[in-house]
């Protein structure tokens, strides 16, 4: 078996306890809020502190993957994020939860950016949809098993007990991952010679010399701004999913915890299948020499979806109906990530870490928002309606984003270097 299957069923591994360790808060709102005596809004800060301590880890936790490589700082955030979840289930109070839960966001910060340096170093251009949306479906998959079972262990040994068992589990993955994991292929002895021959003539190949971008440079790139502002919108529906789509359906259709985390997993699980579904699309397209559409088209159906079914949520009464169009939402709001992480690494190529990085401080800012913004608009006026509203409205500009969006145009130092990087082989398809 090729080493890179293997090294994709580990990043998928990753990304799921990721979302289990990032989801449970959500399912223990109800045993937290009552020990701490929190307001829905309080409620509100403890979710969203985490995104806050997210995005603003996200650029420097971008560097350390470019500067060490993934092998070492993926075991580094795996171990510290994996202490944290456990700490959680020690909080005193308000205070405590909210300092804990913005070091667990900083914590894990660095996952997905380090997930591009693996994607940059180790597959050919070609595989880069599909290992894209097998990493972000992971997550998703993570946050649906995370909604039942842990509402089911809280049920059992309380929420404290709860985060000790999740935190401890995580331990072991960064061992394994050390042990096993290499930067690049060429330095692991488990990387056949055919593999490691195909590997290096098809994956995008770095700058003769390491093009070190400055902050100046990244912010004057409109394409950054591009990428950073769709996924802001991206993350505006989704964070709505990941945190109070569990106590919305629980306390709006009167629902026990466990039943409303098996209804709150549909839409995860749908995103799931958004990712790969969008994952295949945009492999589909640069295989057919379409390198630019393949990153454009997969987006704008995907946000054009979301768009659709976050509208239609608003338009029933049935938990059911509820639960299909927030699949649709949530099936299309993924459907966006994969292009959105491809064309960080497109654009960023071995500076990928840090673009991406800016690419996801952005999008969590925005979830950061979107945390806030659910309860409090339900306080000012008394509905959902005009939160989901938003969300819709976001995912139809974020099309007229993508339509400015260049994927063929890298990121470089000197603006002088980019058409030469533009002509990497590696960013020249087969024809179909």
């Amino acid at each position: 078996m090729p080493f890179r299957i293997i090294l994709s069923l580990a990043s998928f591994l990753l990304t799921v306890l990721l979302y289990v360790d990032r989801a449970c808060i959500s399912a223990a709102k109800d045993g937290i809020s009552k020990d701490f005596g929190l307001s829905k809004t309080e409620f509100g800060w403890v979710l969203a502190v985490f995104t806050l301590g997210y995005a603003l880890f996200q650029t420097p936790s971008g560097w350390l993957a470019d500067r060490f490589g993934p092998r070492k700082v993926i075991t580094g955030i795996v171990s510290i994020w994996s202490l944290l979840t456990a700490v959680t289930g020690a909080s005193l109070g308000f205070v405590s939860i909210l300092i804990i839960r913005f070091l667990f966001g900083a914590g894990e910060a660095g996952a997905f950016p380090a997930l591009s340096k693996v994607a940059f170093n180790w597959f050919p251009i070609k595989e880069r949809g599909i290992v894209q949306g097998i990493n972000f479906s992971g997550s998703r998959v993570g946050a649906a098993f995370a909604l039942p079972l842990v509402a089911a262990l809280i049920a059992h040994s309380g929420w404290r007990m709860t985060f000790a068992i999740l935190g401890f589990s995580g331990i072991g993955f960064a061992i394994i991952w050390y042990a096993l994991f290499r930067n690049k292929p060429e330095e692991s002895s488990l990387v056949g010679a055919d593999e490691l021959k195909l590997i290096l003539e098809n994956r995008q190949k770095p700058a003769a010399v390491r093009s070190k971008l400055s902050a100046g440079r990244v912010l004057s790139s409109p394409n950054v701004w591009l990428a950073m502002f769709q996924y802001v919108c991206s993350n505006f529906t989704f964070y709505f999913t990941l945190t109070w789509m569990f106590p919305y359906i629980k306390e709006r259709f009167a629902l026990d915890g466990v039943s409303a985390g098996l209804y709150s997993s549909i839409p995860l699980l749908a995103g799931a299948l958004g990712n790969v579904a969008s994952g295949i699309l945009v492999d589909w397209f640069f295989k057919a020499g379409r390198r630019s559409r393949s990153r454009k088209v997969p987006a704008m159906l995907g946000f054009l979806l979301s768009a659709l079914g976050i509208i239609l949520v608003t338009q029933t009464d049935s938990v059911g109906w509820a639960i299909a169009f927030m699949s649709l939402a949530v099936f299309g709001a993924d459907m966006t990530l994969s292009p959105s992480w491809a064309f960080c690494i497109d654009i960023g190529r071995e500076n990928s870490g840090v673009v991406s990085g800016m690419m996801n401080m952005a999008g969590n800012l925005g979830a950061f928002i979107t945390i806030i913004a659910f309860p409090y608009l339900k306080e000012w006026t008394q509905s959902n309606v005009p939160f989901f509203y938003t969300c819709a409205a976001l995912s139809v500009l974020a099309v007229f984003a993508w339509m400015r969006m260049d994927p063929l145009s890298p990121l470089t130092a000197h603006k002088s270097e980019e058409t030469a990087a533009a002509d990497d082989p590696a960013m020249k398809p087969l024809k179909a």
